[in-house]
């Protein structure tokens, strides 16, 4: 047989005890990850003119003149810079961003996102 409380409970009435005391009740909060981020990458090629990157640099990933003129200069010497760390919707949008522009000025440059 059950006890009162557990018919209560089943009734849908509140813990609340005879002598006027309550009872306990738990929530459980779901848990929450981070969610997985991608850099994006811009690789080098012998055709893009260095004027162009910066402007893709400056463009999508808001970069500054200084700062988008040395991510250029590194993708220049090493064959390969980071434009930024996103999401993956973002990181993806940004490297399709990039590479329809590219295409639209007749552009080879290639732009890459890679889990971080």
């Amino acid at each position: 047989m059950k006890d009162d409380f557990s018919l209560r409970m089943m009734a849908g009435q509140s813990g609340r005890d005879d002598d006027g005391g309550t009872g306990v009740v738990l929530k459980t909060r779901p848990k929450t990850k981070k969610p997985s981020l991608y850099r994006v990458l811009l690789l080098n090629d012998d055709y893009t003119p260095m004027e162009f990157v910066v402007h893709v640099l400056e463009r999508f990933f808001n970069k500054r003149m200084e700062e988008a003129t040395e991510i250029m200069l590194h993708v220049h010497h090493h064959g390969v810079g980071e434009c930024g760390v996103f999401t993956y919707e973002i990181a993806e949008t940004k490297v399709t961003q990039v590479m329809d522009f590219a295409r639209k000025h007749q552009h080879p440059l290639q732009c890459v996102m890679e889990k971080k």
